[in-house]
């Protein structure tokens, strides 16, 4: 049985003890999206380091449908907070590369940009950034490499969907934010019609190695098999001297 509780006790500390020795009355700087992992991220935060040192950066790509979930996150936990539209970062730089944009790049595009953003604040603030992925995300690649799967320090990326959820709802965060369906915000889908699995059953796969559906199993596999690349450090050359 997984202990939220004692998780997120350990967690805390975890979070103080990595300000007390990589920045001492530094503050945590993170986006907010009005998600799950952003909410639960921020949230421990508040509780490791009192939310005068919680600072969040709301970041929608000209119109954002759900903002209102991440004004209502900031405002349930009382910290300061930014909003800085990056549509006309995002639309200029598309204009001043001169070739035509595959898909992949399109779709990485804002997330790079937001990344850009937070430590541009964070820079500005004494802050450390938050990486807000989670370990089924991360499993099978669901991040944009030097987007959202990077950061300063990570509270979440070794807990799966269904232990972050458990968390939420120990942290007392208004439930909207802690079951709001996943979704990327850019096609219309959820993370799971993406991803062709349900994060119940990755969750399960990842800690006891269970799944009845080998199609979906195969596709898991894979998935995590050909994103490994983003959860390892960059190849150097390393000459024989």
């Amino acid at each position: 049985m997984f202990d939220a509780v004692r998780i997120k006790n350990d967690c805390v500390n975890w979070i103080r003890d990595f300000f007390d020795k990589n920045g001492p009355g530094c503050n945590a700087v993170l986006g907010i999206s009005g998600g799950k992992d952003s909410s639960i991220a921020a949230a421990l935060c508040v509780e490791a380091l009192g939310r005068d040192r919680v600072i969040g950066v709301l970041m929608p790509n000209g119109e954002q449908s759900d903002i209102d979930m991440a004004y209502m996150l900031v405002n349930h936990l009382g910290i300061k907070y930014y909003v800085v539209n990056i549509h006309d970062a995002v639309e200029g730089l598309k204009s001043a590369i001169p070739m035509e944009l595959s898909e992949q790049s399109r779709v990485n595009m804002p997330p790079r940009i937001r990344m850009t953003t937070l430590y541009a604040v964070s820079q500005c603030c004494n802050g450390r950034v938050v990486n807000t992925c989670n370990l089924s995300e991360d499993w099978v690649g669901y991040s944009t490499r030097y987007g959202d799967s990077v950061g300063d320090f990570s509270p979440l990326s070794r807990l799966t969907v269904a232990e972050v959820l458990e968390i939420g709802r120990v942290l007392n965060l208004p439930r909207e934010l802690v079951e709001k369906v996943p979704s990327d915000g850019l096609c219309g889908k959820t993370d799971e019609d993406n991803l062709g699995f349900t994060y119940a059953e990755l969750d399960r796969y990842i800690r006891t190695g269970e799944i009845e559906d080998m199609k979906k199993k195969e596709r898991i596999d894979h998935l995590h098999k050909v994103n490994l690349f983003k959860l390892q450090l960059m190849p150097c050359f390393e000459p024989e001297i």
